[in-house]
């Protein structure tokens, strides 16, 4: 951002009214209310709450705000949740097909396929990973493809380098994964004890459990081969 924009912004910053003193509460609350809304509305991703709170007057409870306007988006198609350590406008589960009808979204791009799913999967319970301990979880050798496509799709990205010989990059999630998937953090997958317990995370039960998933992995090792 050149030195102008910075100044021009830091001045809009010093001269934006937060507080909005000169309304009646119920009037302010509502200016509150629009203000968060408007923002998520045009965010591309999710909005922090450090964000929110420069909007509003100090006192104000972002919590309860954006309690009040879900309230009012009960009866829309959408709806504000709580992802990847922010705020976003997510549309309901019911249009789903009717979004996908619109937009033609083709078979490739709605979802993962079985192999990077596993991977993915692996990777979000057990990072920091090395692609050779991918390969070791899952039992077959992790295409060099399958990581690239994750990648690409933005779920996964380069974590530390692992302290084993060579140095190798592992993988970790990204906020990306998090909002696709609607969790707030890491600590919103499913218990990974109790999925321990009922033996979905033993290899031979867990790909089992995603049909096709090793015939998956071979095809892309061959087409990558």
């Amino acid at each position: 951002m050149a030195l102008g924009e910075r100044e021009k912004t830091a001045r809009a910053a010093e001269t934006f009214d937060r507080e909005l003193l000169d309304l009646p509460p119920t009037a302010r609350w509502r200016e509150w209310m629009n203000r968060v809304e408007a923002v998520i509305f045009a965010a591309g991703e999710p909005v922090g709450m450090d964000v929110l709170q420069r909007l509003v007057g100090r006192d104000c409870s972002i919590e309860l705000l954006i309690e009040d306007i879900r309230e009012e988006l009960r009866t829309r198609p959408y709806d504000i949740v709580r992802v990847a350590g922010g705020f976003q406008h997510r549309t309901r589960a019911a249009y789903a097909d009717a979004i996908r009808a619109a937009s033609r979204i083709d078979e490739a791009a709605a979802g993962l396929s079985p192999a990077q799913a596993l991977v993915l999967m692996t990777i979000a319970y057990f990072q920091p990973l090395t692609r050779s301990e991918l390969s070791a979880f899952i039992g077959r050798e992790v295409s060099r493809d399958t990581i690239g496509q994750l990648r690409h799709a933005g779920f996964i990205t380069s974590g530390p380098r692992s302290p084993q010989p060579g140095a190798p990059y592992t993988y970790i999630t990204t906020d990306a994964f998090l909002s696709h998937f609607g969790f707030e953090t890491l600590r919103d997958l499913p218990d990974i004890e109790k999925l321990e317990d009922a033996g979905l995370l033993d290899r031979e039960k867990l790909l089992a459990d995603i049909p096709g998933a090793v015939e998956a992995i071979e095809e892309e090792e061959d087409g990558a081969g």
